[in-house]
């Protein structure tokens, strides 16, 4: 059981990524861009590192405070939570 809470985070991190780098690849090609809602909630919902990780692989909102603060935040809580979860499990 502890090894599905490595592949949730390994398959949401992987989404987090992915998505960060579609919405810089819309972005430049000044197309239909992804909303910075759904940004968080992939990465609210286990993608944070990925999508952490993402920002500065695509160079991706990187100027919003809220991105630059919010998401070592979220990425550090999901750490404790996969900790925690991997525990107790």
């Amino acid at each position: 059981m502890p090894e599905a809470i490595l592949v949730f985070y390994a398959m949401m991190s992987a989404a987090g990524f992915l998505i960060m780098a579609a919405d810089k690849r819309k972005a430049k090609n000044r197309e239909w861009r992804i909303s910075e809602k759904t940004l968080w909630l992939v990465s609210i919902a286990g993608g944070a590192w990925g999508a952490w990780i993402g920002m500065y692989t695509v160079r991706h909102k990187t100027k919003h405070a809220a991105f630059m603060i919010g998401m070592p935040f979220l990425s550090a809580a999901h750490l404790g939570l996969a900790i925690y979860l991997y525990a107790i499990l």
